[in-house]
């Protein structure tokens, strides 16, 4: 999904990514055998994640409801 953003506004490519580099980081950190490390680096890609899907979200629904770029995204 990150390839259809591209397109689109910087902040949800960003989201994209992010998210993708989050579930790469668990995959990897939930093999055989675990590794606590990369699970603790992917609990920070998480929170960075969700701050950024937050920030994308709040621009898009105050840009539109004000009708002007209020957010930068």
């Amino acid at each position: 999904m990150f390839i259809g953003t591209l397109k689109g506004s910087k902040a949800l490519s960003v989201v994209f990514l992010a998210l993708a580099i989050l579930f790469f980081l668990l995959a990897v950190g939930n093999n055989p055998p675990g590794n606590p490390a990369i699970l603790k680096i992917a609990g920070y890609e998480g929170i960075f994640t969700g701050l950024a899907a937050i920030y994308t979200a709040l621009g898009q629904v105050l840009n539109e409801a004000y009708g002007k770029k209020i957010v930068p995204l």
